[in-house]
């Protein structure tokens, strides 16, 4: 098989900023000519599939700015320098829902827009959850609203894109996948 390897011949950083990099590569392409790549440098980040006693899922609601709205999603935030995933996957669980679990299991781990980006989520799936009379403080530029939904009210949040991020389009599927299989 030929090889599709793309070697980098000069690397220029645009933007160094709190969360994300960019960087414009030169490439050159297998035929050997050259081209351009911008590519959004992350340090990764986690989501949580937060599943309560009484089969309902925890979700944040938050303004994405991006968007121009708020959306309701799974509980989520990125990975520290040098931080482990789970450990990082417990904090924002508590940050951002006030819930801790001593069982946090991780399903998957995907790339999440690998044209432009190298961010790696790593999706993580919290049972026996125990609500916080302290929990740890969100970050404090982050306001949001907790949700709990059973499957039918999140499916109708999909429909009416109220939901409309990939990471919790698929805790979606995949919880709804966990309750056809009871």
């Amino acid at each position: 098989m030929d090889s599709l390897e793309e070697k980098t011949v000069k690397r220029e950083t645009i933007f160094d900023g709190k969360i994300i990099k960019l960087v414009v590569d030169d490439v050159e392409l297998p035929n050997g000519k050259l081209s351009k790549r911008e590519i959004v440098k992350h340090p990764g980040a986690v989501a949580v599939i937060a599943i309560t006693a009484e089969n309902k899922m925890l979700m944040v609601e938050q303004y994405r700015k991006p968007l121009e709205k708020t959306i309701v999603e799974i509980p989520a935030g990125k990975i520290e320098p040098n931080e482990d995933p789970m450990l990082t996957a417990g904090r924002e669980l508590e940050e951002e829902t006030g819930f801790k679990t001593d069982e946090l299991t991780h399903l998957v781990s995907f790339y999440t827009s690998p044209g432009f980006a190298d961010e790696l989520l790593h999706i993580y799936v919290a049972k026996d959850l125990k609500k916080q009379a302290n929990p740890l403080q969100a970050d404090e530029d982050e306001f949001v609203n907790i949700v709990e939904v059973d499957i039918d009210e999140a499916l109708q949040l999909i429909e009416e894109k109220v939901i409309c991020d990939a990471k919790t389009v698929y805790a979606v599927q995949y919880w709804q996948l966990l309750n056809a299989l009871r």
